[in-house]
């Protein structure tokens, strides 16, 4: 079942409201686990980090250590994205689907599905889905969901549209 593809944008912003997203900080010096992809997926993966922008919602890239074509980050503390990562449980959740999990809502920003998932410090990661490939954006804490989150989603929309194809994922 293809829950993602026709959640609305306006059913993200309540999720974006309630929460602060974020993961743990990251600053210049922080270091990232970089995924280890099959050889398809990191071919989507280099190709999304040569299409990801050099600003993310006013911030610089300065990409984590250890560096990879497979993590990106902006700013310090750092947003931060990495690229092939393993499908999350949630994504096949029966509570997602029907809008009955509050840790978890499906949605679309400018074409893109996500799945928002709330984690157990209260802050809120970003998964793509409905691509051939997985990529997770985590925002520090203290940046305004609502504001900062939809605007780094939005800004990540074309590089993904244009470097991850639309399909299913490996179940890895």
């Amino acid at each position: 079942m293809n829950f993602f593809r026709h959640r609305p944008f306006g059913l993200l912003a309540p999720a974006l409201l309630i929460a602060v997203a974020g993961c743990s900080t990251a600053d210049d010096s922080a270091t990232v686990a970089v995924p280890t992809p099959d050889a398809k997926t990191a071919e989507v993966c280099r190709d999304l980090h040569r299409a990801l922008p050099g600003k993310l919602d006013g911030r610089s890239r300065h990409d984590p250590e250890p560096r990879s074509a497979y993590t990106a980050g902006w700013g310090s503390p750092a947003i931060i994205l990495r690229c092939g990562v393993v499908r999350p449980p949630k994504m096949v959740d029966p509570e997602v689907a029907r809008g009955d999990d509050p840790d978890a809502v499906a949605g679309e920003v400018n074409g893109v599905g996500w799945l928002m998932e709330k984690q157990g410090d209260g802050t809120w990661r970003f998964t793509t889905a409905n691509r051939v490939a997985y990529a997770q954006v985590s925002l520090p804490g203290g940046m305004s969901a609502q504001d900062e989150g939809a605007s780094v989603l939005t800004g990540l929309a074309a590089a993904v549209k244009k470097a991850i194809p639309e399909g299913i994922a490996s179940m890895r």
